[in-house]
Formats: C-alpha cells, structure tokens, sequence
C-alpha cells in the first residue's frame, strides 16, 4: 500500500464499464470496484471509472428476438464511447451479451475482461471439474460459453432443463433486473440447484450478474457458489492496479 500511495496523483488504470444490461448490476459493479479498490488501497481512494450505460430496453428486446447482429452494432457504438473516453481496460457486466462484447473487443487493443475467466480460474482453484450454471436462456444454452469453461478451465457445466431453464430466465428478466426480490423465486432457485447437485454438479455458478442479489452462499452452505458478479469485479479491481 506504501508503494501504490507514495506519488499523488495515485496511478491507476482507467476502468472501463459498459452498463445498464441491468442498471442493478451496473449498481453493483460500481460499488463493489470501488469497495474492493479502496480495501486495497486504503484512506480515501478507490477507483477511476468511466461507465456507458445502455437502454435495458434495447437488450430485453434484442435478446428476446434473437437479434444479436443488431445488438453487436448498438453495442460496438457503446464500446467506442468507452475508448474515446480514456478507458485502459473494459469490462460488460452482463454475462448474456459477451456473447457479442467478446467479438467486439477481439479486433480492439484495449484489454477486454473477460467474465468466464475469474470464475473458472476459482472453480479450478477449488478442485472442482463439474459445476451447475444458472442464467438467462441465452447464457445457459450458450455453446461458447461452455467451451470457454472446458477448453480453458477443464470445467464441464450442467444445466438444469428446459422447463427450469424458462423459470430461471423469467426471474431474472421479471424481477431481478428491477430488484424485486422474492422468497418463493429464491425456494425455486434452491430447488433447481438441488436438481443440479442431483445430476453430479460439485458446485454451481450464479451466471447473470443480478443472481447474486437474491442467492448466495448462505443459502447453500457447505456447496461451493461461484458468483460471477464478485468474481469479475475482483479481477477488474486487481487489473486496474497492475502495470
């Protein structure tokens, strides 16, 4: 801490953060860096953050229709922004539309984040091989997603069924954007992780970035939860402070 504080003003990275898919998780993600920063750093600092954040609206609908080629020019207009603004380093705190970040930002120079890799690096850590995924529909039946677990982590994901799927995707979509949190969304949610535990997976990933509001490790004790949201927020934190 000595080292980073010695010199004002304190050098750090520019983090950039493409928001609003939800602007609850973009909440979030804004506290939480700066929280994590500040544990790092002490006294009064934290982070230096430039957030673009996106109509919701625009997402839900283009999510919902499938249209992923008009998402990826709304949001390569989103990214940008972002660059034009200074940003050393992006990150989307939506694990559905990597599925579009990702190719966005693979012809950019600026680092991309990317939000599969904290959470598969700590599922490793953890000696774990099979782990269930909770998300919207696009993140659970997502081909990339999963290869990028197996292919990088060895990590192999369960999902739990179609008609569960439709249940975990409507929470997510009818409440937890809008931070209506609910007990009897939470008791289907343990259900269908129990279903998950049912079919060998060691563990389970919160795979969209609001799950975490309603579910985390205190309802699940002694099974390994891997908060997506937490997890990227801790390597952004850690990259906005290296180099």
């Amino acid at each position: 801490m000595q080292e980073l504080t010695a010199t004002r003003p304190l050098r750090q990275k520019t983090i950039g953060i493409l928001g609003g898919m939800s602007n609850q998780a973009t909440g979030e993600y804004y506290r939480l860096l700066n929280a994590r920063l500040n544990e790092r750093l002490g006294g009064w600092d934290n982070g230096e953050i430039v957030i673009v954040s996106v109509n919701f609206g625009n997402i839900e609908h283009f999510v919902r229709q499938g249209q992923w080629d008009a998402a990826r020019v709304y949001l390569e207009e989103k990214v940008d922004r972002l660059e034009h603004a200074g940003a050393d380093m992006i990150a989307c705190v939506s694990n559905t539309m990597h599925r579009v970040v990702e190719p966005i930002m693979a012809g950019r120079a600026t680092p991309f984040i990317h939000i599969v890799d904290p959470t598969g690096e700590a599922i490793r850590a953890a000696g774990l091989n099979a782990v269930g995924l909770l998300g919207t529909l696009p993140t659970m039946r997502s081909e990339e997603l999963r290869e990028r677990f197996a292919r990088h982590f060895g990590v192999d994901t369960l999902v739990p069924d179609d008609a569960d799927q439709q249940i975990i995707d409507r929470i997510i979509f009818d409440e937890l954007v809008r931070r209506d949190l609910r007990e009897d969304s939470k008791r289907e949610y343990l259900r269908i992780v129990d279903r998950l535990r049912a079919r060998g997976a060691q563990g389970v990933i919160l795979g969209c970035t609001e799950i975490f509001l309603l579910l985390g490790p205190d309802d699940l004790p002694g099974f390994p939860v891997f908060d997506t949201t937490r997890l990227h927020v801790d390597a952004i934190a850690a990259g906005a402070l290296t180099g």
